[in-house]
């Protein structure tokens, strides 16, 4: 900028100015005879020399000047130089003032900026910043939490924030935000990766942030509050249900120890046998449901931690020693060691296995084998997954779909012999949908079945 202040063309332009009527004045007089044309011709020269010295200083001073205001109304704080011409200093220090005042204006917008940032970064609800195409511009620390660990405060991450943006409810609320200028509401069900229920506010902002944000969605998650009520209203219906046939056993036990088998040690001995075993099963029933609410009310929140997988399968194969033993079963092992599931829960990814397996040994042949394998999964969709494979009698295809149902068993006699519950499948789903992963089953009559469970791995 200063060397264009500084060019010739502008230079010699500025010496025309100062130097032009004095120039102008000795010539007329040396033509007219009124001066004698050596010295004369001097002070032309010097004339011309101290004007295109004036005129350089003075274009240098004031490219300087015009440099500063211009840093200064960006934001930044520049000393002002000490200007050659005296003319020049009282426009240097107000040049120099005005420079602070901006460069202080700039501060306190700056650190207002970050004010407004750190309050809507600590808030506690999921938030958005729209610009006027719709499109988002910020996300706090609980909007990221929720979209997903690889969202940012400036870039949320694109594919969640896209496909709740594209909700039609909430697209009408944004739409008659913008129309008329007040706030909106709307409540939103969100299907997938797993169901999840929102209510949002969208509050326009008149005059918009500095970086352009036009709206405010403020989105509050009542995924855990939908899911306590209908976890209590399925637990009641459950537990109800189930319960009836063990506790009507029990009381008939009751009632005949207290009459006929008072005196019939036989028959007591059997009868207090059966009781203790529908006492057993109604503790696995209700640790079950209680279990399977518990995991239902944080399936919408992903896990976060790393889990080699080999290493919980040899932790897991170790557990279940005493029921391999008791049913004379082998259990082949094929682990990979370079299998990590991540994000991923320890607990609850031992838990699907130990379901597993006891399904396997459960409903597997007496003194047959169940296998385990652990692998990572290239491809399209890397990941790592682990099967479970019986040589149990296999399931017809008509009942796989339904195996992941509360309650459903295919034979309830042999499954109840068994001492399963069902729920052992339920909670397998729901632990894997909360991981979001997959589950897949294959069997068919006679050959045995293999439960696979695909999980992400990042």
């Amino acid at each position: 900028m200063l060397q264009d202040e500084l060019a010739p063309r502008r230079w010699l332009s500025s010496a025309a100015l100062i130097g032009g009527v004095p120039l102008g004045l000795l010539a007329l007089l040396t033509v007219s005879g009124h001066a004698t044309p050596g010295p004369a011709l001097l002070c032309m020269a010097l004339v011309a020399f101290f004007a295109l010295a004036l005129s350089r200083f003075w274009l240098r001073d004031v490219a300087r000047l015009v440099a500063v205001l211009r840093r200064s109304a960006g934001g930044d704080k520049h000393e002002v130089p000490s200007p050659f011409l005296p003319t020049l200093a009282e426009v240097a220090d107000g040049v120099a003032r005005l420079s602070r005042s901006l460069a202080e204006r700039s501060d306190q917008i700056n650190r207002m900026r970050r004010v407004d940032g750190a309050i809507l970064e600590s808030l506690p609800d999921p938030l958005l910043v729209l610009g006027a195409d719709r499109a988002p511009l910020r996300a706090n620390a609980a909007a990221r939490a929720l979209f997903g660990a690889r969202a940012t405060e400036v870039e949320p991450l694109a594919g969640d924030t896209a496909a709740l943006l594209r909700h039609p409810a909430l697209a009408g609320a944004v739409d008659r935000a913008l129309a008329e200028g007040a706030s909106q509401a709307a409540d939103l069900i969100l299907p997938v990766p797993v169901p999840r229920e929102l209510v949002a506010q969208v509050i326009p902002l008149d005059p918009p942030l500095a970086d352009g944000g036009r709206l405010i969605v403020l989105l509050s998650d009542r995924t855990r509050e939908r899911a306590v009520e209908r976890m209590r209203a399925d637990f009641v219906a459950n537990a109800s249900h189930e319960l009836r046939t063990p506790l009507a056993s029990l009381m008939g036990f009751i009632e005949t120890l207290r009459g006929p088998a008072e005196n019939d040690p036989e028959a007591r001995a059997r009868f207090l046998s059966i009781m203790a075993e529908q006492s057993e099963r109604m503790r696995r029933l209700i640790e079950d449901l209680l279990g399977l609410s518990r995991i239902e009310l944080a399936e919408h929140q992903a896990p976060t931690g790393r889990v080699p997988l080999a290493e919980l399968a040899r932790t897991e194969a170790e557990a279940m020693a005493p029921i391999l033993a008791q049913r004379d079963v082998t259990l082949e092992l094929d682990l990979a060691e370079n299998a990590i599931a991540h994000p991923a829960d320890a607990g609850q990814l031992a838990q699907v296995l130990r379901n597993l397996l006891e399904n396997a040994v459960r409903h597997g042949h007496a003194g047959g084998t169940v296998r385990l394998a652990v692998a990572k999964v290239d491809g399209a969709r890397p990941g790592v997954m682990f099967a479970v494979t019986d040589d149990g009698p296999g399931i017809a295809r008509e009942h796989i779909p339904r195996l992941t149902e509360r309650f459903y068993r295919i034979d309830k006699a042999r499954a109840r012999s068994a001492g399963g519950t069902g729920l052992g499948l339920a909670i397998v789903k729901h632990i894997i949908n909360r991981h979001r992963g997959q589950l897949h089953i294959e069997s068919q009559e006679g050959e045995g079945t293999t439960f696979k469970v695909w999980l992400p791995s990042e």
